[in-house]
């Protein structure tokens, strides 16, 4: 019988091509799919809270305008996803929720201000709220910012970590050979986005097997069945129950092979 490595599901946003982005709507629904691991993003605003938003500002996912940090606590519940009677969830709303789904890991995106700068001390919060959840094992603490990856190591060197890379971020760092160097010992998974990895397959599985390797961010059969069949470690979709339905054929054909 042929055999193939079984590619972890990540559902990005809370899987945002089914539900509004980083939606508690999202996260409750997306537990019934089957995914393996669920992807949200942090920001901290200046009132202290921990909230889950991708953008540093308002503008395209709710009905207001501004900036992230600036939310308080009042206007934050009164901030609408746009088009739904969801509002801006917390951390603590989101974990809360995924905390009931056994076995599910939690691929935690530590974000950046609108400037592009790491909300100072947002590192320990976010470690806090996790561990308070007792959901450190599930978890991956994950950002671009290798100097953030280096905080949360130094500051909860036991949850596993996650850096991603595209081809600019790449260039910015000196090149993909030398950023996989840099970042070797830092992290337990590289996600690097899909055209990159097409482009440098062969320099990055000469350094990384596959089991350390995710690929994002791919929406349609025709891009996420290849590497599937790749056997690629973890994939991360907005539409992971695509992804899933793939995974499923591909593996009952190899059943029969």
């Amino acid at each position: 019988m042929t055999q193939l490595s079984k590619t972890k599901i990540t559902g990005h946003r809370g899987a945002r091509n089914l539900w509004p982005e980083n939606s508690l709507t999202g996260f409750r629904n997306i537990l019934a799919l089957g995914v393996d691991a669920v992807e949200f993003d942090v920001h901290l605003t200046d009132a202290g809270e921990l909230i889950v938003i991708h953008d540093a500002t308002l503008d395209r996912t709710t009905d207001r305008t501004g900036i992230v940090r600036t939310l308080t606590p009042e206007l934050r519940a009164s901030t609408h996803l746009e088009g739904t009677a969801d509002t801006v969830p917390t951390l603590a709303e989101v974990l809360a929720v995924l905390a009931r789904a056994e076995g599910k890991q939690l691929h935690v995106e530590i974000k950046s201000d609108e400037a592009k700068q790491p909300y100072p001390g947002i590192t320990e919060k976010v470690v806090a709220e996790i561990e308070r959840f007792g959901l450190a094992d599930r978890c991956h603490l994950t950002s671009f910012d290798v100097t953030v990856l280096e905080a949360c190591r130094s500051v909860a060197p036991d949850i596993q970590r996650l850096v991603s890379v595209n081809a600019e971020w790449a260039a910015k760092q000196g090149g993909l050979e030398a950023f996989l160097a840099k970042v070797d010992d830092l992290v337990d998974i590289v996600a690097i986005h899909h055209e990159l990895m097409a482009a440098e397959w062969a320099l990055i599985t000469a350094r990384l097997p596959l089991e350390r390797l995710c690929v994002w961010t791919l929406n349609d059969a025709a891009l996420i069945r290849p590497w599937l069949e790749r056997g690629i470690g973890h994939l991360t979709s907005d539409s992971p129950d695509l992804a899933l339905s793939l995974r499923q054929d591909i593996e009952l054909h190899v059943e029969r092979a």
